[in-house]
């Protein structure tokens, strides 16, 4: 399948690639299926692109939140999780978005509001989580460190 992309241009995506939100993410519910991008001349970026297959202007960044923080485990209703069917340890994928605002010395990741992906079936959702996690968690610092190998 060809996916037109605002920041990759035409992008080639195997049907196994495509992820699909039942739900759709928080503020954009219609929007239902994406696919992971890496930005090719940046390989060992920590940073992905949650790129909508139907609106080729709608990217989100996004990273692995055990980046952010070691251990990242919140607290989450299970009736939240139905939409992706049976969990099995080890097929469970977490991302959280990332805003990266003029000054990128203040980027920050969403910690409230995690991408679960259930990476046996593609189904995913966006969801709010119980913890006191932050919506604007600075990452700046923490993802130049992890670059520099500290």
């Amino acid at each position: 399948m060809r996916i037109e992309t605002r920041l990759f241009g035409t992008v080639e995506v195997g049907e196994e690639k495509i992820i699909t939100f039942p739900g759709g993410i928080i503020g954009f519910s219609y929007m239902k299926q994406f696919t992971l991008i890496r930005d090719e001349d940046n390989p060992d970026s920590s940073i992905m692109w949650l790129q909508s297959v139907e609106e080729p202007q709608f990217a989100l960044p996004v990273v692995e939140p055990n980046l952010i923080i070691e251990g990242y485990d919140p607290m989450v209703n299970d009736e939240y999780l139905e939409p992706l069917g049976e969990l099995k340890p080890g097929e469970i994928y977490s991302l959280v978005t990332i805003t990266v605002p003029g000054d990128i010395t203040k980027m920050t990741a969403n910690l409230k509001a995690p991408i679960v992906i259930n990476m046996e079936n593609n189904r995913a959702v966006q969801l709010i989580v119980e913890d006191d996690f932050l919506v604007k968690h600075p990452i700046y610092d923490i993802l130049a460190e992890k670059k520099e190998g500290k």
